[in-house]
């Protein structure tokens, strides 16, 4: 798909990864709702960063995309 699908959260899913692919084309920041994001650990090996669309559609987003950095600095300085 064109957009990342979350793997499904329910029993073992806990320990694995919540995002299957990413994002990378840019997504204007007043098209997001939410970000979360999920540091790496024992469940996953890489920073997970999803975003909720005011459409309600969740996305993965690739956290290397230099418009993604961007967009989560200016979240988090609010």
């Amino acid at each position: 798909s064109a957009g990342k699908d979350l793997a499904k959260r329910g029993g073992k899913s806990f320990f694995q990864c919540l995002c299957r692919s990413t994002h990378s084309k840019f997504i204007p920041p007043k098209a997001i709702w939410n970000l979360s994001l999920s540091q790496r650990g024992a469940h996953c090996k890489n920073v997970e960063i999803t975003a909720t669309l005011k459409s309600g559609r969740e996305v993965c987003l690739e956290p290397t995309a230099p418009w993604v950095r961007l967009t989560v600095k200016a979240i988090l300085a609010r």
